[in-house]
C-alpha cells in the first residue's frame, strides 16, 4: 500500500510540474482624442525576434477592417480561427478599452513583447502603436503609444 501511495504521489507531483501555469493579466489602452470613427486594435505577442506568437485581443468586429492592422495582419496571416472569441466592439476617441486575460507565465520575463496595432477608418494605421516588453518589472508602467493609443499598460 505504501509503495502504491508513493508511485501516485510521483506521477501527480511530475504530471503538476509539465503542466503550464498562467496568471491573470490586465491590459489597459486609453486612446486619445482624435476626430474619426472608432479604432481598431489588434494586442498581441511577439518573440524576442518579433516573430508573432499569440492574439490576444481585436477590438473591432468587422473583420473586412483586420487588413488595417498591418503588423499583426501580416504576422497572423488572419487566421480567423484564432482570433474567434477574442473580439470586441471598436473603441472611440479618448475612452479606454480594458482587457483581462490568463497569460502562460512563459511568457513573462522571457523576452515576449507586447504590441499593439491600430487603424481608424480613413486616417492612418499604425503598425506598432505600441511595443513593450512583457515583463514582471514593466508590470504597471504606461508606455505612451506612437498613433491613436495615448497611454498603454499591462499588470500582472
Amino acid at each position: 500500500m505504501k509503495k502504491l501511495t508513493m508511485l501516485l504521489c510521483l506521477i501527480s507531483a511530475a504530471v503538476l510540474s509539465t503542466q503550464a501555469f498562467a496568471r491573470e493579466v490586465v491590459l489597459t489602452t486609453e486612446l486619445k482624442s482624435y476626430g474619426g470613427d472608432g479604432a481598431y486594435l489588434a494586442i498581441y505577442l511577439t518573440d524576442a525576434e518579433g516573430q508573432y506568437q499569440e492574439t490576444l485581443w481585436v477590438a473591432g468586429q468587422k473583420s473586412k477592417y483586420y487588413k488595417h492592422l498591418v503588423g499583426w495582419a501580416r504576422a497572423s496571416r488572419l487566421r480567423s480561427s484564432e482570433y474567434d472569441g477574442i473580439t470586441g466592439a471598436s473603441i472611440t476617441s479618448g475612452k479606454t478599452l480594458t482587457v483581462t486575460l490568463e497569460l502562460a507565465d512563459r511568457y513573462i520575463d522571457s523576452g515576449f513583447q507586447l504590441r499593439v496595432d491600430s487603424s481608424v477608418e480613413d486616417m492612418r494605421d499604425n503598425r506598432n502603436d505600441v511595443v513593450v516588453p512583457l515583463t514582471s518589472e514593466g508590470a504597471g508602467k504606461p508606455v505612451v503609444g506612437s498613433g491613436y493609443i495615448k497611454v498603454f499598460s499591462y499588470s500582472l
